[in-house]
């Protein structure tokens, strides 16, 4: 499925977004050096109903327990597990999977663990080097740290796991998502971008990137340093695409213009969807077919599905998260 998008509604996005990030500068607090985690681990479970579950664990590097929603299979028998994070509000606004879709009874009877992390809104799922006035100290906001180590270390010693993992992503989290796997490629087997941005260097990235952070009160910087400083290019899935080679990988966007797959009931709701969540996807969609073509500039096999209709709606999301389960993720984790 392929789509055009006009490149002057992208050019005047990105404009905005590059505005947005150039009123949060403010002066970077050095932070003190982060020591090397110890493992993390299961402090309580909540069981919430059917097969879902809140299970806490302790993050030694942020020295506090993080609330995770888990899906666990019908079965008891080891599986693998998909680390499937939430989008700019980080899951503490309930705008997640558990309350705007019906992934867990899509996943009711799938062999995966299905687990989303509670936390980090604008924090865009990386590890801060500098305090912010309002996400915290650096210390608060070691967010690969816990995805890539800790987490997965808690999750595989209280679940019968099968060592096989994937991570995806939507919107906010969907670059993350393949930041952390090039990372970690020790961790992932597998990984998906729903309707997000794998660009995180350059006027795009910086523009992008900072309007999210910012979005929730951070200053960019504060995070990767000023533009230009190396650590924007140490987390650019674009710059670094090459080492995601040998992974599975679902990329996934959509032209901007509602349609079906939105799933939209009242018609009054159309405009809003057409002018925000429309713009954000038609920019997504551009970033997301150009991370496919750097895909296939330096021979990394993938599947981008891009859509002729559909906006930034969790109708989109849920459409793609069960394609790519069905197509990619499931037979690259052996579930499928």
């Amino acid at each position: 499925m392929t789509s055009t998008v006009s490149s002057s509604v992208v050019r005047r996005t990105l404009t905005a977004l590059a505005a947005a990030v150039a009123v949060t500068g403010a002066a970077l607090t050095a932070a003190p050096g982060i020591a090397q985690a110890a493992p993390g681990h299961v402090t309580g479970v909540e069981q919430i109903g059917g097969q879902m579950q809140l299970v806490y664990v302790y993050s030694p590097s942020m020295d506090r327990v993080i609330e995770n929603v888990v899906l666990v299979p019908a079965s008891g028998a080891p599986a693998p597990v998909y680390y499937l994070l939430h989008g700019v509000g980080g899951g503490v606004d309930h705008v997640t999977w558990r309350h705007s879709s019906k992934y867990a009874e899509f996943f009711a009877d799938e062999h995966v663990l299905v687990v989303s992390p509670i936390g980090g809104p604008g924090s865009n799922y990386t590890n801060w080097r500098y305090d912010d006035p309002v996400r915290g100290p650096a210390s608060a906001n070691q967010w690969e740290t816990y995805l890539t180590e800790e987490l997965p270390e808690a999750i595989d010693a209280h679940f019968a796991t099968t060592g096989r993992n994937a991570i995806g992503g939507l919107s906010m989290s969907a670059g993350p998502a393949l930041d952390l796997a090039i990372q970690a490629p020790h961790r992932y087997d597998a990984v998906a971008s729903y309707s997000g941005c794998g660009i995180n260097s350059g006027p795009l990235g910086v523009g992008q990137v900072g309007a999210v952070v910012a979005s929730k009160g951070g200053n960019p910087f504060n995070m990767w340093g000023p533009p230009g400083d190396p650590h924007w290019l140490a987390h650019d899935p674009f710059t670094r695409a090459g080492e995601l080679g040998g992974k599975a990988i679902y990329l996934s966007s959509a032209s901007g213009i509602p349609g079906d797959v939105d799933s939209i009931a009242n018609p009054l709701h159309l405009p809003g969807v057409m002018i925000g969540g429309g713009t954000v996807e038609a920019v997504s969609n551009e970033c997301t077919a150009s991370m496919s073509r750097r895909l296939h500039e330096v021979g990394v096999p993938h599947t981008f599905v891009q859509r002729d209709t559909g906006a930034h709606t969790w109708g989109l999301f849920e459409t793609d998260l069960r394609h790519s389960w069905n197509t990619v993720l499931g037979p690259a984790l052996g579930a499928k």
